[in-house]
């Protein structure tokens, strides 16, 4: 199964390096990297703010849910301003 429908069906499961692609596409360049986490800048303040670690070559589910929730935020905050 392609990788972005796993991730909404169980965000168990997900390779860091697949969501760190997915993020990157998304967000940009990390602000934090070389750590355990990777730190997104968001185009809003607050939640839902993208921070994914990396627990032994697996994202976090709850991480992989709010990475979700930020890029439906941006698709509908794209959709509204055009």
């Amino acid at each position: 199964m392609p990788f972005w429908p796993r991730c909404e069906i169980t965000p168990k499961g997900i390779r860091f390096k697949g969501l760190c692609r997915v993020c990157e596409r998304y967000f940009g360049v990390p602000r934090q990297r070389g750590t355990s986490h990777r730190i997104y800048r968001m185009p809003w303040q607050g939640d839902p703010r993208v921070n994914i670690q990396n627990d032994k070559g697996m994202a976090k589910a709850y991480q992989v849910k709010q990475v979700l929730k930020a890029i439906e935020r941006l698709r509908n905050e794209s959709s509204t301003s055009d």
